[in-house]
């Protein structure tokens, strides 16, 4: 039962440059790597034949940029000087040619959907995001919440009412419809008792529930809460699937909870509710086989979006002020072996019945890439039906998400969306919790380069023609 167990710990965690999102290990090729198709290689320049020459540059010297260690551990800071001198229009004006445009997908409706058009043409599939961010002690009343709940829902319609995908996601952060202070909170508590899953599907429902541990003001709360993500869950099903993040491990237990409830409700006969699992978590392995025996037990459809982990910052923080033992992997490799290990554990129950389980692999490791492609080949997967897809951050990775469309994967790509002011926080978030990755692209930035050459070359050959 969910709340048997719970994870409080804030231990350190280890340097950035041993684990890492997308760090690829050096030296020789593993024997997985010798096996992979050879169809993946994602090596091939080509890949970026479909951008224009502007979007190449601006790739290039966004990458560049994000190379510099001192500039992305800095660039909230940074940023916030930056909308100070210039003011806001100026800075706008000064992000949105930049990194704006590379890492969302524009503010109203109308950009949205050129951009999602674009996506569509080159085979991509959008995977919308709110960029709501809010931690302890930003709580801010429950209009703020049911506006967000507004947000959500017509993330929901435009997800769904444009022709940009056959299968459309969404990404919800419940922190953003139900304050952390109460997931942190549940998250005590389920360590003394476990919470019916039955019980929170009858609030979501509208009963008033009195929930043991809870004052009266925290029980109203989450009833509201959990009607509000019924409202988001009814209006995707059969429509959208939603993805729900994972956030901070002291929350973590709490969010799962209602994600299951949410699954026990809406995924009767479909994955439309699916959860995250973070696997630098020394516990994430369990944690899949836990939720896929539970998914067996309450007879529910089981959806899971896989990644290595983001929020390592924040954790370390903590952990160097708790000191309490570290539930992050002791280094890289245990990650990886656990990212992989999990995406096996997900290809064999799909392998048995695709239709009561899904994955999105999203990373940015192409070895856990290719590993997915092998298994699946091997398990006899189809890589149409939908049951295995892969994701990665809109504006990185393209060599990766362009070779997987073109060789008939699905793949979607996470798309946040809104003006500067609100996805800035979101993107110094990103940034900061994925430095490993801004910093080690180096091969993109190379594929870039062949592709501007390229072009350059040939258009040299025309004029001498």
């Amino acid at each position: 039962m969910l709340g048997s167990r719970v994870r409080t710990s804030f231990p350190l965690l280890m340097p950035l440059r041993q684990l890492g999102t997308a760090t690829v290990r050096t030296g020789v090729a593993s024997k997985e790597s010798e096996l992979m198709p050879a169809t993946l290689a994602f090596q091939d320049p080509r890949a970026f034949q479909v951008k224009t020459p502007g979007e190449l540059l601006r790739a290039l010297g966004v990458f560049r940029l994000c190379s510099f260690p001192l500039l992305v551990n800095n660039c909230g800071t940074l940023m916030s000087i930056a909308r100070r001198l210039l003011g806001k229009r100026g800075f706008s004006m000064f992000l949105r040619p930049t990194v704006y445009a590379q890492f969302v997908a524009g503010e109203d409706e109308t950009e949205i959907s050129q951009s999602m058009e674009k996506m569509s043409l080159l085979g991509l599939r959008p995977m919308l995001a709110v960029p709501i961010e809010e931690d302890l002690g930003e709580s801010t009343g429950e209009k703020r919440y049911e506006d967000n709940m507004e947000a959500m829902l017509e993330c929901v319609r435009m997800s769904h009412s444009n022709a940009w995908s056959k299968d459309p996601m969404m990404q919800l952060k419940i922190t953003a419809l139900l304050s952390p202070e109460l997931c942190v909170k549940l998250t005590t508590l389920m360590a003394q008792q476990a919470y019916d899953l039955n019980l929170l599907v009858r609030a979501m429902d509208g009963e008033s529930i009195s929930f043991p541990g809870l004052d009266d003001n925290d029980n109203a709360h989450l009833l509201c809460g959990l009607r509000r993500l019924d409202k988001i869950a009814k209006a995707s099903v059969d429509k959208v699937r939603v993805l729900v993040d994972a956030e901070y491990t002291y929350m973590n237990p709490a969010l799962s909870l209602v994600t299951m409830v949410m699954m026990k409700k809406f995924n009767t006969d479909g994955a439309w509710i699916w959860n995250t699992y973070q696997c630098y978590l020394k516990e994430s392995s369990s944690l899949i086989r836990e939720a896929i025996d539970l998914s067996k037990k309450e007879g529910f459809c089981l959806g899971v979006k896989l990644v290595r982990g983001a929020y390592m910052d924040k954790e370390r923080k903590l952990a160097e002020k708790e000191g309490r033992q570290s539930p992050i992997h002791n280094c890289w490799e245990d990650a990886n072996d656990s990212y992989n290990g999990s995406l096996n554990t997900m290809l064999e129950v799909i392998s048995e019945q695709p239709e009561r389980y899904r994955i999105i692999v999203a990373t940015h490791n192409e070895e856990s890439v290719r590993l997915s492609a092998q298994r699946m080949e091997e398990l006899g997967i189809d890589k149409e039906d939908g049951s295995v897809c892969f994701g990665q951050l809109l504006g990185m990775c393209d060599h990766v998400s362009l070779t997987l469309a073109k060789e008939g994967y699905a793949i979607y790509k996470s798309v946040p969306y809104g003006s500067v002011d609100d996805t800035l926080p979101y993107l110094v978030r990103r940034a900061q919790e994925n430095r490993t990755v801004l910093q080690g692209i180096r091969k993109e930035r190379d594929l870039l380069r062949q592709e501007l050459r390229r072009r350059f070359r040939q258009k040299l050959g025309m004029a001498t023609a």
